[in-house]
């Protein structure tokens, strides 16, 4: 049976009334009106989704230092994030999963849509790891790694990952059906991740839709974990803008024909994809 994630947080924060003015993005959110972060998470839920995904997304102490904050403050607002996400889920049978955003994601330039950061294996795990034992300490159900472009952060976070007791799920974003958005190979990434012991999940994240039945195809045919997909609605992000060019306003129930066949575990939506859209696609699932 296919079960229901959640949508893009910061698009049900916008429809909401949330403003993102900084490089923060979510994380401001958290920090100025954690009630609202509480909120869209518990619409999310309200909606079917059975999976939560933190606001931990951009959150990181060099992330922090950069706003002029510091680093204790990034710990705990990790920390918020999962507590957050706890609150909201409250009372449902919804899982907590922590999001471990990719180190673009915090250089606020439209990284993560092109990998080759140019940083090393060594320094990305450092960063993720200290990342992930502050999560994990905090209790979600969770471990996700997400919006992942780059091999070289793939190999760190699969090291980070390695020792980890919670469930782990591990989801690529991607420029076509055969490649991450740095050029590598998605098959060598899967392979690198079926080393994690504790994978139970792997996914593809903030990609058009219409790449969702080639890149399933392909994880299905390279690793045993469970697969989830959670595009966004289409469209291309303009860093220097902070929005989403020429969206083409997919919406994500219309695709349900299709991928009701592919043997999902998991489906959701990213960025553009409100609770609204979310109630709308869970609506087509079956039910148990």
């Amino acid at each position: 049976m296919t079960q229901l994630i959640d949508g893009g947080l910061s698009t049900e924060l916008e429809r909401l009334g949330a403003v993102f003015d900084g490089p923060l993005w979510t994380a401001h959110a958290l920090l100025q009106e954690p009630a609202l972060i509480v909120e869209a998470h518990r619409n999310f839920v309200d909606a079917g989704a059975r999976v939560i995904i933190t606001s931990s997304y951009q959150i990181s102490r060099s992330g922090f230092l950069a706003a002029a904050l510091d680093e204790s403050a990034a710990d705990q607002a990790l920390r918020s994030s999962v507590f957050a996400a706890r609150e909201a889920v409250a009372g449902s049978d919804a899982k907590v999963a922590a999001s471990i955003g990719p180190y673009g994601a915090t250089l606020h330039d439209g990284s993560e849509y092109r990998g080759n950061y140019g940083v090393s294996e060594e320094a990305l795990f450092n960063f993720h790891r200290q990342r992930i034992e502050i999560l994990q300490e905090a209790g979600p159900d969770i471990l996700l790694a997400e919006t992942i472009p780059d091999l070289t952060e793939v190999k760190a976070l699969a090291r980070a990952l390695a020792d980890c007791m919670l469930p782990v799920w591990f989801s690529f974003t991607v420029k076509d059906a055969e490649h991450l958005w740095s050029g590598d190979k998605i098959s060598d990434a899967i392979e690198v991740i079926n080393e994690i012991p504790n994978l139970q999940v792997v996914g593809f994240n903030c990609i058009r839709p219409d790449l969702v039945v080639d890149v399933v195809t392909l994880a299905q045919s390279l690793s045993t974990a469970a697969i989830a997909v959670y595009p966004n609605h289409g469209g291309g992000w303009n860093a220097k803008l902070g929005q989403w060019d020429s969206p083409q306003a997919h919406n994500l129930a219309s695709f349900w024909p299709t991928w009701s066949s592919l043997g999902l575990t998991f489906v959701g939506g990213c960025c553009g994809v409100d609770a609204l859209e979310i109630r709308e696609l869970g609506q087509l699932l079956p039910k148990s």
